[in-house]
């Protein structure tokens, strides 16, 4: 039902594709990446330098003679070392996590170990440092990858930055074999996106209703793509651009602009009520416990109960923005609200509520979910949906410009930060 994965409560849980599926992917075609096929000859990079905790227009700029990371310094445990490479970065994508850690909202957890520091975490780029030992013969120097960032988004938003092949995977050439139709920016959305992927494969089923909250962010827009691919009946989407919603390749089959409909109130949800909510926007819950007291045996409520198979998911706490300074604060806001949910809408409230989980997003560990990503947007399944403001420049204003877009919590897509060209 719940499943912590790492205290940094940045996004995936107790969902994951089958493990069984065997995924075909082709190596890139060598062309991609020709003028990236030796280690870094530069000493000093352009780096974001993240100066402090608070505002990005306080504490955020791209500084120049920045040190080039090595694997010797940047990683000195040696096991961690054996699984890190450098890459030349590309595009870095981000996440609710980049803003959280800038905050200092949750600095026990993920905050910086000094400062100034680097931030972002997900990211694509070209490889141009393996290490030493490195015995496998998967990645090659010069392979052009899509990254996820492991334990902690950090250090990606720079010319050079160290990444993990664990949360990694080489973008796949076209189906024809030519160079990947997966631009830079693409591939560094789609990594970012990738929790939506597991999430897809494990909850979707053919024939059923859908809500989607949030249908317009990061997560969200990939998210009713997958439904659609796993066979949703109808997907409905809620945002204050429903229009971009019903269009490809979100392709909703219903908007509700929330700015001007209450979707909770709305009498044809009630008729028809759906089989799942997903929540990726935060609150639906209580506004869900609060229609259903006026609700006999689950009706009149727009999804339905757990005695009739209804579901509602989220990743996110009821509040999106939340301070976290101790373990003590960590239970409270996210296990002993979501474990008294579960419990009781698979007990006494089967007939009143829908069946409660939080999916909660904590890190994929290995590459599998990067992999099927990519695979999917490969073959034309899966499209990377990119806020249009974007992509942003590598600048002082770029970044800056950024991460409010990503902390306005109105991005429509990820939004992405252009470092440098393939």
């Amino acid at each position: 039902i719940i499943c912590f994965c790492h205290p940094t409560f940045n996004t995936y849980s107790l969902i994951c594709h089958n493990p069984q599926q065997s995924i075909e992917m082709k190596t890139p075609s060598p062309n991609l990446a020709t003028a990236a096929t030796q280690q870094p000859t530069a000493k000093i990079m352009k780096a974001a330098q993240g100066s402090g905790y608070g505002d990005p227009n306080d504490v955020l700029t791209v500084e120049s003679g920045i040190p080039v990371p090595t694997l010797m310094d940047a990683v000195p445990d040696d096991k961690e070392r054996k699984t890190s490479m450098i890459i030349r970065t590309l595009s870095v994508a981000l996440a609710p996590g980049d803003c959280r850690v800038m905050s200092g909202m949750t600095r026990k957890f993920q905050g910086p170990p000094s400062f100034p520091y680097i931030p972002g975490g997900d990211c694509s780029g070209v490889i141009v440092e393996l290490p030493d030992d490195y015995e496998e013969a998967y990645f090659k120097v010069g392979d052009y990858v899509s990254v996820r960032f492991n334990e902690v988004p950090r250090g990606a938003l720079a010319e050079y930055a160290v990444v993990s092949m664990n949360v990694c995977d080489k973008v796949p050439a076209s189906t024809s074999g030519a160079a990947s139709t997966i631009s830079p920016d693409e591939a560094a959305a789609l990594a970012s996106a990738s929790p939506a992927t597991a999430i897809g494969d494990a909850i979707c089923q053919p024939g059923e209703r859908i809500l989607v909250l949030g249908a317009n962010g990061g997560q969200g827009a990939h998210f009713c793509q997958h439904a659609r691919r796993m066979g949703a009946a109808c997907i409905v989407g809620v945002s204050d651009d429903p229009q971009r919603l019903l269009s490809a390749p979100i392709g909703c089959d219903e908007a509700i602009d929330y700015t001007k409909d209450d979707i909770w109130t709305l009498p044809k949800f009630h008729a028809e009520p759906f089989d799942t909510i997903m929540d990726f926007a935060s609150g639906g819950w209580p506004k869900l416990v609060e229609q259903s007291k006026s609700a006999v045996n689950g009706r009149g409520m727009i999804v339905k109960p757990a005695v009739d198979g209804g579901r509602y998911l989220t990743t996110t706490p009821d509040q999106p923005t939340f301070e976290i300074h101790s373990y003590w604060q960590l239970l409270c806001i996210f296990a002993f609200p979501a474990l008294y949910r579960a419990i009781s809408t698979r007990t006494w409230a089967t007939k009143t509520l829908p069946k409660y989980t939080m999916a909660m997003m904590g890190l994929p560990s290995k590459r599998d979910v990067i992999t099927r990503t990519l695979s999917l947007a490969n073959e034309g399944k899966l499209k990377a949906v990119i806020d249009p403001v974007g992509p942003f420049p590598f600048t002082t204003a770029g970044v800056r410009d950024a991460f409010h877009r990503q902390s306005s919590r109105h991005a429509k897509g990820k939004v992405v930060i252009h470092v440098a060209d393939l």
